[in-house]
């Protein structure tokens, strides 16, 4: 690029007011740049850039892990600073070292872009069977270790290869074939404004894949003497940012770790929590081990992240799960990776309560929602004939993993506007309301998300299947035990007792209130499904059981 386009230069400052704004050269480090540069123009400040390449601009056929030192797209513009040649450096917040060099320091943070990731597939590509939708030993695109575990740890079947170069570069090797799928973060995309729509697009939330920490966060870097500076880029510094990407680069500096490390870190805050999710491998083809904490307080939050990640640290012996599971289950390979013995036996028994569907009442669906997998089993061996304008709506992404099984994908996932199933209920509501609304379900089942639809709405509710718990249930001796159902619980403790020290997991906040009524502490996973037991099963604090009857 020449130096005498606008708004660039290959010269430091041209007057004593203009500052001079580093950056590297790619399209997206230039859009970043002029972001800055527009945002100073609002103050009344006038800038210009100057451009900058770094390491990782001029090696591009080695992967980012076989590249020497922590700050290869950062490091030849804080040499600039430092000698005088920029008045400030604009990094994507995640690329830097978490240790500045001395006499620099990071002025001020910009709002951050959606921090989820974008699986960008082939449209010939795609099997929507699949979880996360690239067809079966499919070959990956990325340059990331922390993407590669992750992605391996769900899709173990995939094949990841490196993916080098710019946001552009990129999607235009999966437009040319070179591999199946791409994946990509969200932040990037969208501030080039690229179209996507010749390609099949799954984003993928932060809470689902955990990103690295501070994505799509800007940093605006600058010699830590210059005090009026400082205070005139204040009015561009988010201080809740720096608060929350604040944690999350602790907890990769903790670890000692770089770019190139298999750590997702994403910290967010809801109402006065903080809440956190990690990720950790040891190398990007093995299976990282996953926390979710939340606490009222930042301090002293990263140092406790850390210490769950301990090698030396206890694990349960064994865990007992009231749900059978397959040999290749995440869970089972989640507690496999510590020697963790998994027991997996339903105690309830279930049943079609309907052999045939009137087609006359699916005649006018506008949705229909689903709280269960078996919901979703029992409702289509009845071969439903729905309208072609029928969406689909789920709890959580287990019922969503079951609708893709069978082909279909959901319109709304409650997961992902929260916890609380009436939080669920409230935001499902808001796009239904007024709509045909069609709800198979379980005998009896507690008609949460029923309730919270307007009278305007038509409710049409459908038992598909009804359950009966098992007799004389066999007590188990693990050291902690995970309940799917408040059916599972009291079909348990009809002649069952907690041992010493037994610790409980509940999915779902119904299958918890029956340990409230029992007075029995348990802990609730955040997602209601095997990543999320497998968050919960590694954080527990464990310290071995005094009796020794297991």
């Amino acid at each position: 690029m020449s130096d005498n386009m606008p708004g660039i230069t290959g010269n430091s400052k041209s007057d004593s007011d203009r500052i001079v704004i580093g950056t590297r050269g790619s399209e997206l480090a230039l859009w970043q740049a002029n972001f800055v540069k527009d945002e100073l123009a609002k103050l009344g400040l006038d800038s210009e850039l100057k451009i900058i390449k770094t390491q990782g601009d001029k090696i591009i056929n080695l992967s980012f892990d076989k590249l020497e030192g922590k700050g290869f797209f950062t490091k030849e513009l804080e040499d600039e600073l430092l000698a005088g040649s920029i008045d400030l450096a604009v990094h994507s917040h995640k690329d830097l070292p978490t240790n500045h060099p001395a006499g620099l320091i990071i002025a001020a943070v910009s709002e951050r872009e959606d921090p989820s990731e974008l699986l960008i597939i082939l449209k010939d590509c795609v099997d929507i069977q699949q979880k996360m939708s690239v067809k079966f030993s499919g070959m990956v695109g990325t340059s990331s270790n922390r993407r590669k575990a992750q992605l391996l740890a769900i899709r173990p079947d995939l094949e990841v290869e490196e993916l080098r170069g710019n946001v552009p570069t990129r999607i235009q090797k999966l437009r040319d074939e070179d591999y199946d799928a791409i994946m990509i973060a969200k932040a990037g995309v969208h501030r080039l404004g690229i179209d996507l729509s010749e390609f099949y697009v799954e984003e993928l939330d932060p809470i689902e894949f955990i990103p690295a920490p501070a994505q799509g966060v800007l940093a605006i870097q600058i010699r830590e003497n210059d005090k009026e500076l400082f205070q005139k880029l204040q009015p561009l510094n988010h201080k809740d940012v720096a608060e929350q990407i604040g944690l999350e680069r602790k907890v990769l500096n903790l670890f000692d770790g770089g770019c190139h490390m298999p750590l997702g870190c994403y910290c967010r805050k809801d109402g006065t929590q903080y809440q956190v999710w990690t990720s950790k491998a040891d190398e990007g083809e093995d299976f990282p081990d996953r926390l979710f904490t939340q606490s009222k307080t930042l301090n002293g939050l990263a140092e406790k992240i850390v210490a769950k990640f301990d090698p030396e640290r206890k694990f349960p012996k064994n865990v007992f799960i009231t749900r059978e599971l397959p040999e290749s289950s995440y869970l089972r390979t989640a507690l496999d990776k510590h020697g963790i013995e998994l027991e997996g036996r339903s105690l309830i028994k279930t049943f079609p309560s309907i052999n045939k569907l009137d087609s006359y009442i699916l005649r006018n669906i506008d949705w229909v929602f689903f709280s269960s997998r078996n919901a979703i089993e029992y409702f289509f061996r009845l071969d439903p004939q729905l309208p072609k304008k029928a969406k689909f709506g789920v709890l959580g992404r287990g019922s969503e993993d079951a609708l893709r099984y069978l082909g279909k994908t959901a319109d709304f996932n409650g997961e992902e506007e929260g916890i609380d199933t009436k939080d669920i209920a409230r935001e499902f509501a808001k796009i239904a309301n007024g709509s045909n609304v069609l709800f198979p379900s379980a005998k009896g089942s507690l008609r949460t998300i029923q309730k919270a639809l307007s009278p305007q709405t038509k409710i049409v509710e459908l038992t598909v299947y009804e359950t009966v718990p098992e007799e004389d249930v066999a007590q188990s001796f693990a050291d902690v035990l995970i309940f799917t159902s408040p059916s599972n619980v009291e079909s348990y403790f009809v002649n069952n007792l907690l041992e010493p020290d037994q610790q409980v997991i509940c999915i779902g906040k119904s299958t918890g209130k029956k340990f409230d009524e029992m007075g029995v502490k348990y802990t609730l996973p955040y997602s209601p499904d095997e990543v999320g037991l497998s968050e919960a099963v590694f954080a527990l604090d464990y310290k071995g059981r005094r009796d020794s009857s297991y």
